[in-house]
């Protein structure tokens, strides 16, 4: 596969991850507020699990085309999570006492995006 077509591949994932990110972000503010960063948590946990199912799938051979990767885990995973988000609402919270909150979000965060990646990778695994 050339550059040229990867790139064009690279851009088309991640303008369908951006505009995923986006609407997910204007849900779940409407959902669940903006008091905490939920919309943020949420794409990492499931950009994570995605992440997961796709690492499974490269490695024990489920996907061979390599169009997968660039597709799916650069351009489409890349615009969909963000770890600058991430660090952003979390020093928002920081710079406005909300302590807790930052913590929480650090640990959930860290804490479920990597299950969500194990789980992923576990899935697809285990149906081979």
């Amino acid at each position: 596969m050339s550059y040229s077509i990867t790139l064009i591949i690279v851009a088309f994932g991640g303008a369908v991850g951006a505009v995923s990110r986006f609407q997910i972000t204007n849900w779940f503010s409407v959902w669940f507020g903006t008091n905490f960063p939920y919309a943020t948590l949420a794409v990492n946990v499931v950009g994570s699990l995605i992440m997961g199912l796709l690492m499974s799938a490269l490695t024990n051979g489920t996907l061979i085309s390599p169009t997968w990767k660039p597709l799916i885990g650069i351009g489409f995973l890349g615009a969909l999570t963000t770890f600058s988000t991430f660090s952003f609402d979390t020093m928002l919270l920081f710079t406005q006492g909300e302590w807790l909150k930052a913590g929480l979000n650090i640990m959930l965060n860290v804490v479920l995006c990597l299950a969500a990646v194990s789980i992923g990778y576990l899935l697809l695994i285990k149906t081979q």
